[in-house]
């Protein structure tokens, strides 16, 4: 499976999540460091970095990022993207980046962090650009429903699941004429 998938408005790379950190402020290249070294401290009690060191998609649309699991597409977290404040490659390891977002329900800011071995610095970019036009598209047309909006994600993850699943059937001479 490639690294990246392009539909019309979305984006999805595959990368490693190193995980998520509460961090103080919004912004700034230390953040991203404070948070990077953070995760390199053990701690076998907090779950928020019991899940990092796998792989994950992210999901990249003009409404937010979304975090899946690799192997179930589970969701594992959600950030619309008036809520990213700051995004950045991490200036001690070219191939670390990661953003701030604002938690949509508190005051509290976290940091995600991931590694890619070719895309940190096209993930950022995109995250950047994408983030303008959203910006420009919510001053025209105001706030889109949140659930109708995770509806049709999820629609497009399971659709994505079935053709793959298809061909892998059609590859075993298993799968027969379906609609």
């Amino acid at each position: 499976m490639s690294d990246v998938l392009e539909d019309e408005s979305d984006l999805s790379f595959t990368v490693k999540f190193l995980g998520r950190v509460e961090v103080v402020r919004p912004s700034g290249l230390q953040i991203l460091e404070d948070a990077a070294q953070s995760l390199k401290t053990a701690d076998k009690f907090n779950s928020e970095k019991a899940a990092r060191n796998s792989k994950v998609h992210i999901f990249l649309t003009l409404s937010g990022i979304d975090i899946l699991e690799n192997k179930t597409k589970y969701l594992l977290y959600s950030c619309p993207l008036s809520t990213v404040s700051f995004c950045a490659v991490l200036r001690s390891s070219p191939k670390v980046f990661g953003f701030v977002a604002q938690h949509p329900a508190s005051d509290k800011y976290h940091c995600y962090l991931f590694q890619s071995q070719k895309f940190a610095p096209v993930l950022v970019s995109a995250i950047g650009d994408a983030f303008q036009v959203s910006k420009k598209e919510h001053n025209v047309r105001g706030e889109r429903d949140l659930v109708v909006e995770a509806l049709r994600h999820k629609n497009k993850v399971l659709q994505r699941e079935n053709e793959e699943l298809r061909r892998k059937l059609a590859g075993h001479n298993i799968y027969k004429s379906m609609p």
